[in-house]
């Protein structure tokens, strides 16, 4: 094992590791929880530099899943799949494809107490050809009669928890005027510029991908170098791309008055949220405001109608507004609450009254 691979409490119903008969590739299906629900969570593609470090991953990930769709009010568990691609591979073309109908026969294993979907690394089309060795699949191509992108939902709830968030830091939710740190712009990332840009919104935004430079001319947003996210100095930092980056060191000068942002696991370790605490930076924990994906997808699952959804999605923020308020009344940082909230629910769902 990696010296650096740390492996989170083990608290999951199941995990199959197993190699891919077509891909040769190693495969973690981490199904969390199924207390509320068929697991879902979506299906990552990452270069990793050994297994076990996947497989923590998945495990982290997955328990991530759980406390997103109980928070979010969803009759759904958590889980997660990760396919690893060896470091310094790429993924493409025919092993692709069969990595990812690997990734169907270990998800058939799991008999539909496990949905996979698009996640980093993987797109509603992948999702087609998982579907060629499982019904256990959703987030398919709108234009074959699934969910569709779930990145737009995801960006709107996070943009929905901006309100409560300023709120929290300044007294005032107000976009307009305040400066916002992008890191990261993919298709989330992206797509939430856009909506803090449209609300008046200040940005500085940046992504390692220098060609998404250009959003930045086309939002009349300052660009500025990767390594410098965790240092400009703006009322709001909004992690959007990979997590741990918020850690005792970048907290210790992070010059922000909030954190709010759609990356998955934002903060290096669970402590660092009591360090944000202690240095007056509001946190919004990312399983809350992340959560408009998972919306999407079961809201298009259940045939809800557009609008409904969008109102659903827009009231991400009003489950924000009640874990900040938990977080003051219990004294506690808003983590804590919403993890308090998440397993209180799960706990009632095991024994209902």
């Amino acid at each position: 094992m990696n010296a650096n691979t740390t492996m989170p409490d083990f608290s999951h119903e199941r995990v199959v590791i197993a190699t891919g008969d077509r891909s040769g590739l190693t495969i973690t299906v981490a199904l969390h929880s199924s207390v509320l629900g068929s697991a879902l969570g979506g299906c990552r593609v990452w270069q990793y530099d050994d297994w076990p470090q996947a497989n923590a991953d998945a495990l982290r990930l997955s328990a991530a899943m759980t406390r997103k769709n109980s928070v979010a009010g969803l009759d759904a568990g958590g889980g997660k799949s990760v396919i690893m691609v060896p470091r310094g591979e790429q993924l493409d073309g025919d092993r692709r494809r069969a990595a990812l109908l690997d990734l169907g026969d270990v998800v058939e294993m799991l008999g539909g107490r496990y949905r996979t979907a698009e996640d980093v690394g993987t797109t509603e089309h992948d999702m087609l050809v998982v579907r060629e060795r499982t019904e256990h699949v959703v987030g398919l191509p709108a234009d074959t009669g699934g969910a569709g992108e779930p990145a737009g939902g995801t960006a709107l709830g996070v943009f929905s928890s901006i309100e409560p968030t300023l709120r929290e830091a300044f007294g005032d939710g107000a976009i307009e005027g305040r400066h916002f740190v992008i890191s990261g712009l993919g298709q989330v990332g992206s797509r939430l510029a856009r909506l803090i840009a449209g609300a008046g919104g200040t940005l500085s935004i940046t992504d390692i991908a220098p060609a998404k430079r250009s959003l930045a001319e086309e939002l009349g947003a300052q660009w500025i170098d990767p390594e410098a996210a965790l240092t400009t100095r703006g009322d709001v930092f909004v992690p959007a791309g990979l997590g741990g980056v918020l850690t005792a060191e970048t907290i210790r000068s992070l010059p922000v008055r909030a954190v709010v942002g759609p990356a998955n696991n934002p903060l290096g370790r669970a402590s660092d949220a009591d360090l944000l605490a202690q240095r007056g930076i509001v946190y919004a924990p990312d399983f809350v405001v992340n959560a408009g994906g998972v919306i999407h997808l079961e809201g298009v699952g259940k045939g809800l109608a557009e609008p409904e959804i969008e109102q659903r999605l827009l009231g991400v923020g009003d489950t924000l507004g009640r874990v900040y308020a938990t977080a003051r009344e219990r004294e506690v940082t808003p983590l804590a609450a919403a993890e308090a909230l998440a397993w209180e629910r799960i706990e009632r769902a095991k024994c209902p009254s």
